[in-house]
């Protein structure tokens, strides 16, 4: 099972890659006769291109192909369209969570954060446009996707990426340096900041495969399970990996006062506790009645078994 998930991960990825490569780009608008700005282009590539795990895509397509094994090819254009859209809005976020002004970080997937790169203000532009991007990715006005879709997926995937979902994750992460969180305060954080785009990615391949009512419940406690076990191990390799492993500084968490699930519970805790939602996540799976669910269950475990 393991060697099968490895062949379909592979594959997808090869597709996603191709996807991205060909769709942040500089090509012009034919209404206007021009393209983006190269620097601005280059930048936006440099934070998307060649590195990261590409978890929040494969959730897409595994989502996807669980609910809709045997979907039309105008379905499996909007799930590359939308499994590409949730890269860019979580490369987005990285890119701005790197700069001076949230936790200033110098490396990211191994390589200098883009605004140690091409300067702070070329990240922020291009964390805009990539946000930008992902919504265009999803709104192509080529017939390809029909419009009641494009719409139940920007709902998804805004409301993921805002106030109530990433973004006010992490402006309750800055705010809680140096305070103790109780530990329903700490996982609210988490299901916002990492969770919340996670578990949409799960639902974006649902709303691509026309999932049932009870499908997309169980899907979204799948996601929400995964999504939080997602940070909990991320706050465990913080502590035990080195930044060699992570392709990101090791200790950072430690370093700036952040609350952990680990400062609050303990290594060994923290460690059960990402097992705990694996069983859920697995539970959830269940309940869905899906025949074709191998890629979510072996998702769920890269995501808590993972080292880096």
């Amino acid at each position: 099972m393991q060697g099968s998930l490895a062949a379909w991960m592979a594959a997808k990825l090869l597709t996603v890659e191709a996807a991205l490569e060909a769709w942040v780009t500089d090509a012009s608008v034919p209404q206007l006769g021009w393209g983006a700005p190269t620097g601005l282009v280059q930048a936006m590539r440099y934070a998307v291109l060649d590195g990261g795990k590409r978890l929040r895509p494969l959730l897409v397509l595994a989502a996807y192909e669980a609910v809709a094994p045997a979907a039309p090819t105008q379905a499996d254009v909007a799930a590359l369209r939308a499994a590409c859209a949730v890269e860019l809005i979580h490369a987005y976020s990285l890119v701005h969570d790197d700069m001076p002004c949230m936790d200033n970080d110098v490396l990211r997937r191994g390589k200098p954060t883009v605004h140690v790169k091409f300067g702070e203000a070329g990240a922020l532009l291009a964390g805009d446009a990539l946000q930008a991007l992902a919504f265009e990715l999803l709104t192509p006005d080529d017939g390809s996707v029909p419009h009641a879709v494009q719409g139940r997926l920007c709902a998804v995937l805004s409301r993921a990426a805002g106030s109530t979902g990433m973004a006010g994750g992490q402006a309750i992460d800055l705010a809680s340096v140096g305070l103790a969180l109780t530990e329903p305060e700490l996982r609210h954080m988490h299901q916002l900041k990492t969770g919340a785009l996670l578990q949409a990615s799960v639902m974006l391949g649902a709303v691509c495969g026309q999932a049932s009512e009870s499908v997309q419940l169980a899907l979204a406690a799948y996601g929400q399970a995964i999504g939080l076990a997602f940070q909990v191990v991320d706050d465990v390799l913080d502590v035990t990996a080195d930044s060699a492993a992570l392709g990101k500084t090791a200790g950072k968490d430690a370093d700036n006062d952040k609350p952990t699930y680990v400062s609050l519970l303990g290594l060994e805790a923290s460690r059960q506790l990402a097992r705990d939602l694996l069983v859920q996540a697995h539970s959830a799976l269940r309940a869905s009645g899906l025949a074709h669910t191998t890629a979510l269950a072996g998702l769920a475990n890269l995501v808590v078994q993972r080292s880096h």
